[in-house]
């Protein structure tokens, strides 16, 4: 967005083909495959250089299975005024948010691609902030479910960003999802549910051609079950989430230590939580959780926009003695075509 984009029309493709085989054997979150494709293309017209409108379709095939998984409309305005930046419709959500993993599910970008709603953004030198709003789904009258929204915060204040490659950051994540209604025909009590974590984040960036940066992300993460009546297994819970990682010219280096205790999170990872996500054992339950989790990732340049992606991901349970790992492939891709330049009608 800007003063060169006014009264531009261009056509906008988004892209992602993915591969995520999990390779898990524990009780809390079953093993699986995800392998597809997701496209979005989209028209954008720009009434002013700040101002953004944009209709589209989303496409999401699974592969081995005929049908289309999902094919949904796009509509998004996006307004921004200095550093300050307001989205209706679609929401630049997921990976974007910037939250943690125990507190918003990775796989997300491939389960729940799209977010509805309405979205806040912050940016100045010191303070980064992502306030938004997802409308998951609409009851009506008579209906036979109940309503579903979530909605979250994230914030950073920079302490310190120096010309010797020192970043020193206070995070601060919240994320809230509901579940109730008025007006549908089900005897359902109503779920509210509350996560937040806070902690530290250091980064040292290096000018050696092997290392370019070291970094240490420290997070304690709290978990509240707002609601009236007792449906989950635990009221509350807490979590303590450590990262230290090297970026080297061959892979980007994390190793995470995760200790949960009576840790729920709906829209977290399924791994980090202390209730089952398994089919065959929906009502196990493990109150303390301890994992190891070391991540090799790796970015590709390709021609053309496109970014592919490694991520292998193997992890260690320390209550249960389980090793287990994943591996992931995903090819992103992004483009955008000018069609022409408007003129405004007099």
């Amino acid at each position: 967005m800007g003063p060169a984009y006014e009264h531009q029309l261009r056509v906008e493709v988004q892209g992602l083909l993915f591969n995520k085989d999990n390779e898990y054997f524990n009780s809390i979150d079953p093993g699986l495959t995800y392998y597809g494709a997701q496209l979005a293309p989209r028209l954008v017209y720009y009434p002013a250089g700040n101002l953004r409108l944009e209709a589209g379709v989303f496409l999401w095939k699974n592969y081995g299975t005929t049908p289309l998984r999902q094919v949904r409309p796009l509509f998004t305005l996006k307004y921004r005024q200095g550093p300050h930046t307001l989205l209706f419709g679609n929401l630049e959500g997921n990976l974007h948010h910037g939250y943690i993993e125990p507190m918003f599910d990775f796989e997300r970008l491939i389960t729940n691609r799209l977010e509805e709603g309405t979205q806040y953004q912050l940016q100045t030198p010191r303070i980064t902030l992502d306030a938004w709003v997802n409308w998951v789904r609409q009851q009506y009258r008579f209906s036979n479910f109940q309503e579903e929204v979530a909605g979250g915060l994230t914030a950073e204040h920079r302490l310190l960003a120096d010309s010797a490659g020192w970043v020193v950051a206070l995070p601060f994540q919240f994320t809230g999802t509901h579940r109730g209604g008025q007006i549908d025909t089900i005897d359902t009590p109503l779920q509210t549910l509350f996560n937040v974590a806070t902690g530290l984040r250091l980064r040292r960036g290096l000018t050696s051609r092997l290392v370019s940066a070291v970094h240490f992300d420290g997070y304690v993460t709290y978990f509240n079950d707002y609601s009236f009546t007792e449906a989950l297994p635990f009221r509350s819970g807490t979590g303590l989430y450590l990262n230290a990682g090297a970026d080297t010219r061959f892979s980007n280096l994390q190793l995470a230590y995760w200790s949960g205790n009576g840790y729920i999170s709906p829209l977290g990872g399924r791994l980090y939580q202390s209730v089952s996500a398994s089919p065959v054992e929906p009502n196990y339950t493990e109150r303390q959780r301890q994992l190891l989790i070391l991540r090799v990732l790796r970015d590709y340049q390709l021609p053309g926009n496109v970014v592919l992606t490694t991520r292998f991901e193997p992890l260690y349970d320390l209550n249960n003695g389980l090793f287990d790992f994943s591996f992931a492939l995903y090819l992103n891709f992004n483009q955008s075509f000018l069609l022409s330049k408007l003129r405004p009608s007099r």
